[in-house]
């Protein structure tokens, strides 16, 4: 049976847990960010069939939410979510708005966990959290990982799960799934530029030329915003549970920054993320799971996306360009947050967000002819 995992965001290892954190029995003691007797006590309240003694797993967190492994006295498995222990952004770590995106996306063929269950009484665990279902399947966050739990067949049939998935997603009504109050439909670009700008003049630190240009850039040259839709913002194959029997997405995580809005944004931030053999990331890693054979090369990926929806996929490039600053502003806000000793105690190699930072700015301006 493969064991279902989640990763922290390309740009970074994980900052608030140890990666090692063992399985602590909940009638012993509390693993860091579950007040185990408290949440034993709700999950059997609220959580319809779950029944202790529970045992808590950490899989992941730190730049992005928490995530741990529940497992119920009858050995059901369960997954919890709750807010990075540090310093957060809060409209970045909102449980119940996450809990209501994947109970809307959970309407659509779109495969995510079940929503089961939100608590919003911080007296239970110190912040909000929410459970869902446990999904079986592998994340695919490196090179390595591809190779060991899938074939060249496999991927192939993957690159084509991932696309279709992706165009079920864009091609949903948010007001037929309950997600239509989500976010401001229009004018997405103007407002993702005008937020991350703002973040990082807020964060940076340091005065970088590239990144002002860049955002220059992207303002003169941002396209009309065709096709609106449900926007998961953070679309790549480290944020999904691949079943490796099928060659199938068995689910897709981390919704944290799903809005609405320009549906092209996620095509770009896609291609970013599918290195193809031979290629260098602009974030100058060399592991990631499309390098290996079998993938899709990112042109068949956006020819099946135009066959899947319909849509005229024009001026990509911008939208890459658009990610790649984007994260830019993301990864230095992460930087400033190691800066200010927020982020654990952890040795982190602080040149390289640096150099990730200049890299995808720089990357940015290529793909907008500003180099």
């Amino acid at each position: 049976m493969t064991r279902a995992r989640s990763v922290e965001a390309p740009f970074g290892p994980s900052e608030s847990l140890p990666p090692d954190e063992p399985v602590i029995n909940s009638s012993v003691t509390d693993v860091r960010g579950i007040n185990a007797e408290p949440v034993s006590d709700w999950l059997t309240a609220n959580i319809e069939g779950a029944e202790g003694p529970f045992t808590f797993e950490f899989i992941t967190g730190g730049h992005s939410n928490l995530t741990y492994k529940v497992t119920c006295g009858d050995g059901t498995n369960l997954v919890l979510r709750r807010p990075p222990l540090g310093m957060v952004i809060a409209t970045a770590h909102d449980m119940g708005r996450e809990h209501r995106i994947i109970s809307g996306v959970g309407q659509t063929d779109v495969p995510v966990p079940r929503a089961l269950g939100f608590c919003e009484d911080e007296s239970v665990n110190d912040a909000p959290f929410y459970v869902m279902s446990y999904v079986e399947g592998e994340v695919l966050h490196t090179d390595e990982a591809a190779e060991e739990y899938t074939t060249p067949e496999l991927r192939a049939a993957l690159s084509e799960s991932v696309v279709d998935v992706l165009a079920t997603l864009h091609l949903s009504n948010p007001d037929d799934i309950g997600l239509g109050e989500l976010g401001r439909k229009e004018a997405y670009l103007d407002r993702q530029l005008k937020r991350w700008a703002t973040q990082w003049e807020k964060t940076k630190t340091r005065e970088l030329d590239s990144m002002e240009r860049a955002h220059a850039a992207l303002v003169a040259q941002k396209p009309e915003q065709r096709y609106t839709g449900v926007v998961h913002g953070d679309y790549r194959l480290g944020n999904m549970l691949a079943n490796t029997t099928t060659g199938e997405v068995a689910a897709v995580l981390d919704w944290e920054l799903c809005t609405l809005g320009d549906v092209l944004a996620d095509v770009g931030y896609l291609l970013n993320n599918w290195i193809e053999p031979g290629e260098e990331a602009a974030r100058g890693a060399t592991a990631y799971p499309t390098q290996v054979e079998g993938f899709s090369t990112r042109e068949e990926l956006v020819a099946r996306y135009i066959e899947k929806t319909g849509f005229e996929v024009e001026n990509v490039e911008y939208y890459q360009a658009f990610q790649h600053w984007r994260l830019a502003a993301i990864v230095e806000g992460v930087l400033a947050r190691y800066l200010k000793g927020v982020m654990g105690d952890g040795e982190v190699d602080l040149d390289a967000y640096r150099e990730q930072v200049e890299a995808m700015s720089n990357e940015a301006l290529r793909l907008l002819g500003e180099d």
